[in-house]
Formats: C-alpha cells, structure tokens, sequence
C-alpha cells in the first residue's frame, strides 16, 4: 500500500518558513523534528522570499476594476433578461397562449 502525502495548510507552511528565517536552528534540524525532508524546506523557504514583495503591493486598483466589469456584466445580463422577457411576451401573444 502506497503511503498518504502529507499536506501542510499554509499557515502551517509560514510559521515553519519564520522559524527557518529566525536562525535558530538550522534547516536539517528543523525537518527532522517536524519530518519533513530538508529540500522541502528550503523550497518553501525560497517561495516566500520571492513572493515577499507581494505582501505590499498595493491591490486596490484591480479589485476596483474587477468590481467595475463584475457591475456591467450584471447589467447587461438584466438588459438580455428584460430582452428575452419582451420576446417571450410578444410570441405568447401572437401564438394566442
């Protein structure tokens, strides 16, 4: 029977990440207690450090727009609703339903 992998949520990941930052203990020390192998660590080690530069970008300007096209797409989803409303009436009335 193939064993299960493990999972870890990504609060789990950061604070595993901070102790390796903090240079308490070193990496090696770190997977062995927690069992994980070493090259994971330092993998998610490195991600952080790349994607550290995120955490401060500024994200209100997309969410502005997301919110921009998520409004005209409900209104022109009303315009074809109140569209196909017309229609339906209009034929129901010329059918005689």
């Amino acid at each position: 029977m193939k064993p299960t992998r493990r999972t870890f949520t990504p609060e789990e990941k950061a604070r595993l990440v901070l102790e390796i930052l903090k240079e308490e203990k070193s990496v090696a020390q770190l997977a062995a207690e927690h069992g994980i192998h070493a090259n994971v660590l330092t993998r998610w080690k490195s991600e952080a450090v790349q994607n550290l530069s995120q955490l401060f970008v500024d994200d209100r300007k997309g969410i502005t727009k997301m919110k921009q096209d998520y409004e005209q797409q409900i209104s022109e989803l009303y315009a074809e609703v109140g569209k196909l409303s017309t229609q339906l009436s209009w034929i129901k009335k010329k059918s005689g339903l």
